[in-house]
């Protein structure tokens, strides 16, 4: 019997093992189905990483080792968990087959993926060069070219991490497409873009199709109603990020709609009370520290869970999206004589009013105002005692 399964060896799953350790628990395992624990930033070769949860400015693979070893805790890797049930019972596939384990508790910590060609309906031939980020930064990293003069296709953090990864491989874009009319990431990425890696970025451009026999050799873009042909010999595509949700999912977990992750408490609590979720699993999507962060929160709610603090399940007043809001989470608040809650938020469309939540009677519980685009997040403290008598909340943007 483990005290603890945390699955996912990322940025979030490691930062929970190593509050865990440090705090006393001994039964603890990491679940990575992977051959290396350190999550996505093992593949990003520039710096950027470490800062918010170990004071440093590392590269990504010094980041993923720092956090490994960190954690303090068993890592088993090429470990798939295949699914969970109630009771804490977790099924495991291992090089010696399918086993059962018991775990008083238990942390999703999955993570995201990139949304690859398929789920975005572009047409074209299916020829050798087409790929995404985590896959283009993994080839590169194992010191191959898989193509000379690529395309890169949108304008995230991610994107420009993709950019990053190019210089260090000798790998020239052509070009960045971004369907919108800005860039997704903040200014001045797209300055340094073209002044320090000479690369355009075409705005307001959709790709239409992908050209090429056995490997790519051009790409159809549509820009302000013309399309044209750009020549190149790969296509990156870039964020639009999921959590990988499908562990949760298959194990019977909710999905929140709006974040499309396992919905959770303001203590990091699935609807099954011994399973947790914290990191960019519960929505796309925020950097690595931002996800150590929420893994170290989650680790101290399963110590208070482990003590039996936690309060009842059945006493959570949930959370609805209103006008104006895509997404909230946690999706489930508690109501206490003291202390705050955070809600974190993103908006359907650019948003500048104010944000409001509001009781099952329209009062006021909290407010704030914003002026905030789509893929900003945006947080609202919450005080706890405002909650008590409350059976509902609502979160919406006034004008």
């Amino acid at each position: 019997m483990y005290d603890v399964l945390i699955v996912g060896a990322g940025p979030a799953g490691l930062s929970a093992a190593r509050v865990l350790k440090r705090a006393g628990v001994e039964k603890i395992a990491v679940l990575e189905r992977t051959r290396e624990p350190g999550g996505l930033p093992r593949y990003c070769g520039h710096p950027g990483f470490g800062m918010l949860d170990f004071g440093r400015m590392w590269k990504g693979p010094r980041y993923a080792r720092a956090l490994t070893e960190a954690a303090g805790v068993p890592i088993l890797t090429d470990t798939t968990v295949t699914g969970i049930e109630p009771g804490g019972v977790v099924h495991v596939s291992t090089e010696r087959g399918l086993e059962t384990w018991q775990a008083r508790t238990i942390l999703l910590a999955t993570g995201t993926r990139e949304t690859p060609r398929g789920p975005r309906l572009v047409s074209g031939t299916r020829p050798w060069g087409v790929t995404t980020t985590g896959a283009f930064q993994e080839m590169v990293m194992k010191g191959l070219r898989p193509f000379q003069n690529p395309v890169i296709i949108g304008s995230e953090l991610v994107s420009f991490s993709a950019l990053m990864t190019a210089r260090h491989g000798r790998v020239k874009p052509v070009v960045m497409i971004e369907e919108n009319v800005r860039i997704t990431a903040q200014r001045p990425a797209d300055i340094l873009a073209a002044m320090v890696y000479g690369t355009p970025i075409l705005l307001n451009t959709r790709l239409v199709s992908i050209l090429g026999g056995d490997r790519v050799e051009g790409v159809e873009i549509e820009q302000d109603g013309e399309r044209r042909t750009l020549a190149c010999d790969g296509v990156v595509f870039t964020g639009k990020f999921v959590p990988d949700a499908i562990l949760a999912r298959t194990s019977g977990l909710p999905l929140d709609s709006g974040t499309r992750g396992p919905a959770i408490d303001s203590t990091f609590r699935t609807q099954d009370p011994q399973v947790f979720a914290a990191g960019n699993v519960l929505r796309a999507v925020e950097h690595s520290g931002q996800a150590a962060l929420e893994g170290r929160a989650a680790a101290r709610m399963i110590l208070r869970a482990l003590e039996g603090r936690l309060p009842d399940p059945g006493s959570a007043v949930p959370v609805a999206c209103g006008q104006g809001v895509a997404s909230v989470w946690p999706q489930r608040l508690y109501a206490a004589p003291r202390g705050r809650i955070v809600l974190h938020a993103r908006m359907e469309t650019p948003q500048r009013g104010i944000l409001r939540l509001s009781d099952e009677h329209g009062h006021t519980v909290a407010r704030r105002r914003v002026s905030i685009l789509p893929e900003r997040r945006v947080e609202l403290a919450v005080s706890a005692a405002m909650l008590v008598g409350v059976s509902a909340l609502r979160l919406e943007v006034e004008e």
